[in-house]
């Protein structure tokens, strides 16, 4: 073996990869360490890695959003089942989203690139299933990824409006209003996500100082401020279920749990803005984990506070105003400063949906990289030459999203966005922990950043946390005769029905032409030569620099290294 040869095994990462044993990419000595990484897992680099560990941390806690996340599903969880939501209901759950959290950095730092689950799924189910792990991963995580700005945003337009009802009582928000203020809100940040990588990574980084500073505000001004009599309530109240569906108190409990796991499903941006993060195999995964553990501390304070000094649960969930927030606040804190925690929120909200547009951007842009999207993938996949960022994916989930939005003349129905944002996300976040766990064990290959021993009993936790809510997130709050159409939960249709499409469309036709993530750099065969393997061969000219490569060349359906 050459020296030349030996240089560049020593500088390979020890990634989890689509390339076979004893493949590997060209001029790899040539590379920095995290171009290195990425294309030892096939891709060229192609953003600029301007995203530092606090600037990516920044991203994926201003999607997480927990003041906006918890003011806007306050609907889930105290309307179901009252205070215990808030109190022991989120201890119970976020110990099994850690779980989840810590699972997913371990597989993002083996794997670092914006195809993040879907690459993983991919590569774990093997060179059979791989393709159809991809594909239901792939689809299912765009699905949470195009419906994470609407959602976000229309609960940032409702408390806008909630507001101005609050300074005059008389205004009584609609449907229409509600709807074209949010299609605005999508537009500004569908223009600020096709800003160049710098700028976004700045407003996201002022925008998550603003979240936590906001965020601390109000957990100070709740305590301080309350007017209300008693301005406590006791342990008992606090802590106790106040059932208020049709099923029994432990169903309500779980039921409850959609709010939190919308809240906490936004730890997963880091893993898809890892092309544009330095050190990105151990940046990535301290992201997802910096992530998940400062909100799952903070979010407890915040929500205890709230089971402590909410007055009347169903005044709340009730009220006119069509924000139970801001109900919240009014019925606890003087106007004017109800009106100020409440701007303070709309302001983390912005800023949130903007992290979620981001992130949405990415994940299109990787899935479309390799085809997922079918013909629409070719647009999809270009990277604006001025900005170098994936503005036609930015406005094509716009443009989906806007469609979403039309659910708010449904009534009830809007509701689905939350819960498809909730289960889409566990299905993605799960399926690749779950293919680790069960069919590849000891043979995963570590990144730098890994659990050790925890690293099954992690997994295990996660997935049967996602078996256990996964029906209970589809159940409506009334049964039997009271359930009528507008009390009705959609989320198996809006989110079943184009998963069975996609599943149809993978038998019928994708698995013609659908074989999981593609290697689109320069590589050659080292010590073989193996069967189905598209690309460059081991006496193929390397072009100088590794240059004008394309993207299509290198194809692969192989045996992958785990």
């Amino acid at each position: 073996m050459s020296d030349e040869m030996e240089r560049r095994e020593s500088h390979a990462p020890p990634v989890t990869t689509v390339f076979a044993d004893g493949d590997m990419p060209d001029h790899l000595a040539e590379m920095s360490d995290d171009e290195a990484a990425l294309a030892a897992l096939g891709y060229k680099q192609e953003f600029k890695r301007e995203f530092s560990a606090w600037t990516t941390f920044a991203v994926s806690f201003a999607v997480m959003g927990l003041l906006p996340s918890i003011a806007t599903t306050m609907w889930y969880g105290l309307g179901y089942a009252g205070p215990a939501a808030n109190t022991w209901g989120w201890l119970l759950s976020v110990f099994f989203i850690l779980c989840v959290a810590a699972s997913m950095a371990e597989l993002a730092s083996s794997m670092p690139t914006s195809g993040g689950l879907y690459y993983a799924a991919a590569v774990l189910a093997g060179p059979k299933y791989g393709p159809f792990a991809a594909w239901i991963t792939g689809w299912s995580n765009w699905f949470v990824q195009v419906t994470g700005a609407p959602s976000v945003d229309y609960g940032c337009a409702a408390m806008t409006l909630a507001a101005a009802s609050i300074v005059n009582p008389e205004y009584i928000p609609t449907n229409y209003q509600t709807f074209l203020l949010t299609v605005f809100i999508m537009l500004t940040h569908a223009c600020i996500s096709s800003m160049p990588t710098l700028w976004i990574a700045n407003f996201n980084s002022v925008g998550t100082t603003i979240n936590l500073l906001c965020l601390l505000i109000v957990i100070i001004i709740i305590p301080t401020a309350a007017m209300s009599d008693p301005k406590f309530q006791p342990n008992s109240f606090a802590w106790g279920i106040q059932n208020n569906t049709d099923w029994p108190d432990g169903i309500a409990v779980l039921m409850s749990f959609l709010s939190i796991i919308w809240t906490m499903s936004g730890y997963d941006a880091s893993f898809h803005l890892s092309e544009e993060c330095s050190n990105a195999a151990v940046a990535t995964p301290r992201s997802i984990v910096m992530t998940a553990g400062s909100g799952s501390v903070l979010g407890f304070i915040l929500n205890t506070l709230i089971a402590y000094t909410i007055q009347d649960v169903n005044e709340v969930i009730e009220s006119d105003l069509g924000q139970p927030f801001a109900a919240y606040l009014v019925q606890i804190l003087p106007q004017n400063v109800a009106l100020a925690v409440l701007a303070m929120t709309i302001v983390c909200a912005y800023s949130m949906g903007q992290g979620c547009m981001v992130a949405a951007s990415r994940v299109c842009f990787a899935y479309a990289r390799d085809d997922c999207f079918g013909i629409a993938s070719r647009p999809l996949k270009k990277v604006n030459r001025y900005t170098l960022t994936p503005v036609n994916a930015v406005w094509f989930n716009t443009s989906i999203g806007i469609v979403l939005l039309l659910l708010i003349f449904g009534g009830a129905a809007i509701d689905a966005i939350f819960s498809i944002g909730a289960i889409a996300a566990y299905v993605a976040f799960t399926t690749p922990i779950f293919l680790k766990i069960v069919f590849v064990g000891n043979k995963f290959r570590r990144g730098p950043w890994h659990l050790g021993a925890f690293s099954l009993p992690s997994g295990i936790a996660a997935c049967c946390f996602v078996v256990v809510m996964l029906p209970i997130l589809c159940f409506p709050s009334t049964r039997g005769d009271d359930l009528t159409l507008d009390e009705m939960n959609w989320t198996a249709l809006v989110y079943g029905a184009p998963m069975f499409l996609v599943v149809v469309w993978f038998f019928v036709d994708a698995h013609k032409w659908f074989k999981g993530p593609k290697i689109n750099i320069e590589h050659r065969m080292l010590h073989q030569q193996l069967p189905g393997l598209e690309g460059i061969g081991i006496d193929a000219p390397i072009p100088v620099g590794g240059k004008d490569l394309d993207v299509e060349r290198g194809s692969v359906s192989k045996t992958p290294s785990v």
